[in-house]
């Protein structure tokens, strides 16, 4: 099966060189977008939590419009958090302005640390092209 790797525009390839990562990913009917934090486009990580949160969902918005998608396109999505109880209902509000009904499946863990330094959350999702 052919697979495409997807580089937004703003995406750093060297690191995704250095790491062996692809941003997103096209295989088959389906788009898999790499665990995303919120850092910003500078790399600094910011401290208040619903910008991180929103960078992070931007940065998923990012990687599924290179493959002409959008977030409802979104049927997968698991979480990745550093003190889940202190701000889940801070992540849940800023989620809400990204997914609609219907609601793609989600998982929320809990983890003891982000490979990002001050990171509080990583979301990767599963797409879903529909056929033409």
């Amino acid at each position: 099966m052919a697979r495409r790797a997807l580089f937004p525009a703003g995406s750093s390839r060297k690191t995704a060189d250095q790491i062996k990562l692809s941003p997103g990913i096209i295989s088959g009917n389906h788009v898999f977008v790499t665990g995303m934090t919120g850092s910003s486009p500078d790399g600094t990580m910011p401290v208040n939590l619903e910008e991180q949160f929103q960078q992070a969902f931007e940065k998923i918005g990012a990687v599924l419009r290179e493959a002409g998608l959008d977030f409802d396109s979104i049927v997968e999505m698991t979480t990745y958090h550093v003190g889940l109880l202190d701000h889940f209902d801070r992540f849940c509000a800023v989620r809400s302005d990204y997914v609609s009904d219907p609601f793609p499946a989600w998982t929320a863990v809990e983890v003891a640390g982000l490979r990002r330094e001050g990171a509080v959350v990583e979301i990767r999702v599963v797409a879903a092209i529909e056929p033409s």
